[in-house]
């Protein structure tokens, strides 16, 4: 082989060469530019979806507002207390309470029969403040519906039965079903009485929803840490880890001697 054609054959490998690499920087800068794209893609979609979360988070205030209705008898500052007892009661226990709280369904399990003898005896008033943690924890309308069909069995005369009830048939906390008025509905035949007319509009017009919302401004002003809060005379006993129904009842009977 002479030494031109030898040259030739080299100068055509350097150029297979050359262009392979080149082919190969193409390639890598369009796989760079693919999975580029594909993050920009996945970031983008994060932010819409980032956005939705934030915008689904925020409280709807005009739906959630509207005229403050207080269920009657309501009482307290801005009639925000649904009061259970006798107002001649020498000791008063105040509860925040949000019907989605698996929290405020161990303390209703735990105390409610102690609450009961006392408050049938006439030695315990018990206020009750509707709260919607759980709503804005978990997202929802389930704290705000089951709490207007509380106000509203309150209108009617049953809320102590209608209370127990809620808290008795109490769904999971990511559970929204609450906010299924025809269940709050379902949920009011398990009381005498209370499935009327009058209730179910109250019920599906969302009359007392402003009263539950002004009720949950309070809880939050009051500086709070959660749902239960119980004030016994004004002292937050449920932070006392000593604190048992059987205490509480010698508590009660206690200042009623006095």
């Amino acid at each position: 082989m002479s030494e031109k054609n030898r040259e030739e054959k080299r100068t055509a490998r350097e150029k297979l060469a050359a262009e392979r690499e080149k082919q190969k920087s193409a390639d890598k800068r369009r796989r760079a530019m693919i999975v580029g794209g594909a993050v920009v893609a996945v970031l983008g979609l994060a932010a819409v979806i980032g956005v939705v979360a934030a915008n689904a988070g925020k409280d709807d205030d005009s739906e959630a507002s509207g005229p403050v209705v207080a269920p009657s008898g309501a009482q307290g500052k801005d009639s925000l207390a649904i009061p259970v007892g006798k107002d001649s009661a020498k000791s008063t226990l105040t509860v925040w309470e949000d019907f989605r709280c698996p929290a405020c369904k161990s303390f209703e399990t735990a105390y409610r029969p102690v609450i009961h003898e006392l408050t049938n005896a006439g030695q315990l008033k018990t206020e009750y403040h509707l709260v919607t943690l759980i709503d804005g924890n978990m997202r929802g309308t389930g704290s705000r519906n089951a709490a207007n069909a509380a106000a509203c069995a309150q209108d009617a005369g049953k809320f102590p039965a209608y209370h127990d009830v809620l808290f008795d048939n109490q769904p999971p906390e990511v559970d929204d079903a609450f906010a299924d008025n025809a269940k709050l509905i379902e949920l009011a035949g398990k009381v005498d009485g209370l499935d009327t007319p009058a209730f179910r509009t109250c019920v599906e017009d969302g009359t007392h929803n402003g009263w539950v919302a002004k009720s949950h401004q309070a809880f939050n002003k009051g500086g709070f840490s959660g749902t239960p809060t119980v004030l016994f005379d004004g002292k937050n006993i449920y932070q006392d880890r000593t604190m048992t129904p059987d205490k509480l009842k010698q508590m009660v009977q206690e200042a009623n001697k006095g």
